[in-house]
């Protein structure tokens, strides 16, 4: 049996054994994260917001109709990439990347019948709770659980965020428009649901179909309101920042915020209606930033800020067609092009943020491409942890670009996002390549066909045409061959790490 000393006193041991046997030349430390600041490792803090653009917040777009004080004050206090990517266009394939460190085209994205995410794939909360870390995420789900899409309500949820590295999970089963309706807390459903509702929509002069206060009918569990999802998700957040405050100090945190907003239905609280200047969008923009103000807030309150990594970053891009830019003059994805699902950089270039006191240096910019997925690879960097073999495969540690360290060469040799109608696009230096005419996406359904005489893919050269504007297909063969065989290489091998 192993002796059960106290805790304190078995570490206070480990680092004496340790320290004689660096002292006596035996042992040469690996480098990881605490090593090089002698801080210990960070809590970590991951929010997610849901369907926001990349020139919604003012740090990203100086003619924002949109005030973000807050995310703009976190990019001041820290480093702000340029060029990000979440790993797919639209939901599903972003969470599942940033969960595992996997590209999304390589795996059955079915989440309405089973857990997308494979049982006995390494997390980035499963990682890090095997290092030591106390794990919780509030929020938007949206991987599935095994055995949809009719549960058996009276049963725990199976394949759901506890049984994938989470250790606490308060949130809704996907998104805000999709039936059925209902909280879960753990591996349980808070009510079933039971209760049917209708389909809403905005009125059709204001938005389309699917933008406004758009949801799905269906049913929903007693005491679920649609309004009050948001701020229901911002208090469970806060109130679990204050009780880790008050009795966990002594094990860093991983807290994954996954917000439900500004995702459909756009449901701003009367404080926040017409503040903006991009309507009722803008305005659930707005509150969406003040629930990120009000989580920094919880971290100063506990004082846990100057030790905690906070990042913010987002799923896919916005549904803003050109008449809302027209109607508010607001561009909700600054100058690039595309929406939600394309695979433009509309589609997947995201804001990224990422505060880290101490260890980050406020105000600082990166042109570096980089993935979501890589988030794993960073994580287990932090720890002095080693990835193994069928785990992250196609994620990279960014650590030693949130440090600011000296390198000759990207983190990444190539990036991949896969657009909601799966094509792929491919980043490779400025190169990007899309093997398929049009958006890949959502654009297509707006009426925006291709021409017959287009080439049949797309290549772009992203530093002198960063809106995607000209087609380089015909002019550039020798580069299309070039990447098109590596993206199949990529695609093949099952991994880019």
């Amino acid at each position: 049996m192993r002796p059960n000393f106290p805790r304190r006193t078995c570490r206070r041991f480990a680092v004496m054994i340790f320290l004689s046997v660096v002292a006596c030349g035996f042992l040469r430390p690996a480098q990881s994260a605490q090593d090089s600041d002698g801080r210990g490792e960070p809590n970590i803090v991951v929010i997610l917001s849901d369907d926001l653009g990349y020139g919604d917040p003012g740090c990203y777009n100086p003619k924002s109709k949109i005030a973000t004080p807050n995310i703009d004050r976190l990019a001041g206090a820290g480093l702000r990439f340029t060029d990000a990517h979440s790993p797919g266009a639209v939901c599903v394939p972003t969470r599942y990347g940033l969960m595992t460190g996997r590209y999304p085209f390589r795996t059955s994205l079915n989440w309405g019948r089973q857990a997308v995410v494979e049982q006995g794939r390494l997390t980035l909360p499963a990682l890090l709770r095997e290092n030591g870390y106390t794990t919780a995420m509030v929020g938007k789900w949206h991987l599935g659980f095994d055995g949809g899409p009719d549960y058996d309500y009276s049963k725990p949820l199976v394949g759901g965020p506890v049984d994938r590295g989470f250790a606490s999970y308060f949130g809704i089963p996907h998104s805000l428009d999709i039936p059925p309706y209902y909280f879960i807390r753990g591996e349980r459903a808070v009510a079933p649901p039971t209760i049917a509702v209708e389909a809403s929509n905005s009125p059709p002069d204001a938005w389309t179909n699917i933008q406004g206060k758009f949801w799905r009918a269906g049913k929903r569990g007693e005491g679920f309101e649609f309004e009050q999802v948001l701020p229901r998700l911002e208090q469970e957040a806060v109130g679990w920042i204050e009780r880790y405050g008050e009795s966990q100090r002594e094990k860093p945190f991983f807290l994954y915020v996954a917000l439900t907003s500004p995702h459909t239905p756009w449901l701003p609280s009367e404080r926040f209606r017409g503040k903006s200047g991009a309507g009722l969008y803008g305005d659930f923009v707005q509150q969406t930033d003040d629930v990120i103000g009000r989580i920094l807030a919880a971290l100063d309150r506990q004082k846990l800020s100057d030790n905690t990594l906070v990042i913010f970053t987002n799923d896919n891009g916005p549904i803003w067609y050109e008449r809302d830019i027209e109607r508010f003059g607001h561009r909700a994805n600054a100058h690039l092009r595309g929406i939600k699902g394309d695979a433009w950089e509309g589609g997947h270039r995201v804001p990224f943020i990422a505060r880290w006191p101490g260890v980050i240096k406020p105000g600082r910019v990166s042109d570096e491409t980089i993935s979501q997925t890589d988030l794993l690879a960073t994580a287990a960097a932090i720890v002095g942890a080693e990835l193994p073999e069928d785990a992250g495969e196609d994620s990279f540690d960014l650590s030693p670009v949130l440090r600011g360290e000296d390198r000759d060469a990207p983190i990444r040799p190539a990036t991949i996002a896969t657009s909601s109608q799966r094509v792929l696009a491919l980043r490779q230096g400025p190169w990007k390549l899309i093997p398929a005419q049009g958006s890949g996406g959502f654009i297509k359904r707006a009426g925006n066909e291709p021409s017959p005489d287009d080439p049949p893919g797309q290549l772009y050269h992203l530093d002198d045409d960063p809106g995607e504007t000209t087609n380089l297909w015909r002019e550039r063969p020798e580069m299309v061959r070039q990447l098109t065989t590596l993206l199949e290489k990529l695609r093949k091998s099952g991994r880019s790490r």
